[in-house]
This record gives C-alpha cells, sequence and structure tokens, in this order.
C-alpha cells in the first residue's frame, strides 16, 4: 500500500501541495523572502527524501563522484535564480507596465499564465542548444552525469542557466506581467524539475504525455546523442508534441545508460564552467 501511495500520489500531493502553499502564501500577502524560497526548499527536500525510501534505480542511489559539482551547481543556480529574480523586480519597478498582462485574473491563473510562458521559452532555448554547438557546450554539463536524481535538476552551466530564462524573461516583462507572479512561478517549477530529474519510482499514468516527469525525461538524458534529442520540455509536454520531438518508448532506462560518449567531458565543477570557452 505504501509503495502503491508513493508511486501515484507523490507528484500530486508535494508538487500540488507546494505550489498551492506557495499560492496561498502570495495571496495572504506574506513577504516573498524567505517564505516562498523555502517552501520551494522543502517540496524539494521531499523529493530527495522519497528517493531514498522508493528508488527508481537502487545503483543511482550511491554517489558517483558527483555529489560536490552537484551541490555547488544547486548554489550557485540558486544564487543566480534569486538574483534574477531581485534584478527582475526592480526591472519591473522602473519600467512601465503594459497594460496587456492580465492583472485582473486570481493569483493561480496569473501565475498559471506566466509558468506556460517561461515553459516555452525554456523549451525553445533547449531545444536549440541541441542544435548549435556553441550553446550545447554550455548545456553540456547538464547531460554530464552518470545518474539522474534530483540534485542534477541544477547541474547547469549558470550563463546557460540565464540564457535558458531569458526569452520567458523577456517576454513577461514586455506584457507588464508583475514580479511577484513571475517569481512565484519560478519558486514552483523548482519543484517540479526536482521531480523531472528525481531516482524516484512515481508515475502519474497517462498524465506523463502532458507533463515532463521523470518517466519521460530519462529518454532525453541517453548517453547516445541522437537518441537524446526527444522529450525537451521542462514542465508542459505540449511543445515536444507541436515540434514532434515527443517519445516515450518502451522499456526503461537505467545505469550505464545515461551521461555522455563524449570521452573529453569534465566532471569537475570549474572545469565545467571553463569548457565552452577553451
Amino acid at each position: 500500500m505504501k509503495q502503491w501511495a508513493i508511486r501515484f500520489l507523490s507528484y500530486p500531493i508535494v508538487f500540488g501541495g507546494t505550489a498551492a502553499t506557495i499560492l496561498w502564501a502570495t495571496t495572504q500577502g506574506l513577504a516573498y523572502w524567505p517564505s516562498v524560497p523555502l517552501m520551494a526548499l522543502a517540496g524539494v527536500a521531499c523529493v530527495a527524501l522519497l528517493e531514498r525510501r522508493q528508488p527508481y534505480e537502487r545503483a543511482w542511489l550511491a554517489g558517483h563522484g558527483d555529489t560536490l559539482t552537484d551541490s555547488l551547481h544547486f548554489l550557485v543556480n540558486a544564487s543566480v535564480l534569486y538574483g534574477s529574480i531581485a534584478i527582475l523586480t526592480w526591472a519591473r519597478a522602473l519600467l512601465p507596465a503594459p497594460a496587456a498582462w492580465p492583472s485582473h485574473w486570481p493569483a493561480w491563473a496569473q501565475t498559471g499564465a506566466a509558468m506556460i510562458v517561461l515553459d516555452f521559452g525554456l523549451f525553445f532555448m533547449h531545444w536549440l542548444s541541441h542544435r548549435h554547438h556553441r550553446l550545447w557546450l554550455f548545456h553540456e554539463a547538464h547531460h554530464s552525469s552518470e545518474r539522474l536524481y534530483w540534485l542534477n535538476s541544477e547541474r547547469r552551466h549558470p550563463l546557460h542557466a540565464m540564457m535558458m530564462g531569458a526569452p520567458g524573461f523577456a517576454v513577461l516583462l514586455a506584457l507588464g506581467a508583475p514580479a511577484a507572479v513571475i517569481s512565484t512561478g519560478l519558486a514552483i517549477l523548482s519543484v517540479h524539475l526536482a521531480f523531472q530529474h528525481a531516482n524516484l519510482d512515481y508515475s502519474l499514468g497517462p498524465l506523463r504525455h502532458v507533463f515532463g516527469v521523470a518517466q519521460t525525461h530519462r529518454w532525453h538524458h541517453k548517453r547516445d546523442y541522437q537518441d537524446a534529442q526527444v522529450n525537451f520540455g521542462e514542465w508542459l509536454m505540449l511543445w515536444d508534441h507541436l515540434f514532434r520531438t515527443y517519445r516515450q518508448p518502451p522499456g526503461r532506462i537505467g545505469p550505464g545508460q545515461v551521461g555522455l560518449d563524449t570521452p573529453d567531458a569534465p566532471s569537475k565543477y570549474h572545469r565545467q564552467l571553463l569548457r565552452p570557452f577553451l
């Protein structure tokens, strides 16, 4: 019974519960910092704990010499994210607010709309990064892990993290979206990304064709580069269906099947930062 509950209820309860709590906090007028980041971090921590309880692949519970690298990526990119939110808040206060944004919508609808805009920007830059060599060198670090688990959701070159977010940020600013709405959407998405890379035995059933969960995303991390040109979606799989990049083959992904087939790909954090410039 516990195994069934974790498999089918962990995502709706943890992701849905975290999203609902964050939205409630913002509508109650709680300051974004530190309440919303702490709520998002609590959601991510739940994913990490559930992995230990019911792993998808037991061999991936042990470190592969990657824990320090992933931890540094997580800390640096969290700083980049919240630094970007601070800049966004400052920019929103200085720039004129166009009337295009549906500010009369309830908070949950505005946040959902912002997440969709952000998600398409993330998808497009992700897709582009697999088609242009210079962008791929920035993105390569994300594919370098030999296992998939919650912490490498943020295994990204910090400059590439900014590139990924820039289109969505720009569109939302141009539309006049409030900084609070954008930052709330980003916090909720961070919990989903932990689930997307989680070493957790969970399932959304047929909804895996709609949301970018681990069951679908693992195919994107296949070691063979050509096999990995699928399932780019971060949150929604809608974009993959539209771009004809969605795939859900039979079978499962396991040890030895994820990572890179590039022999000179660096594994140390500082070398991954330098890689695009060498």
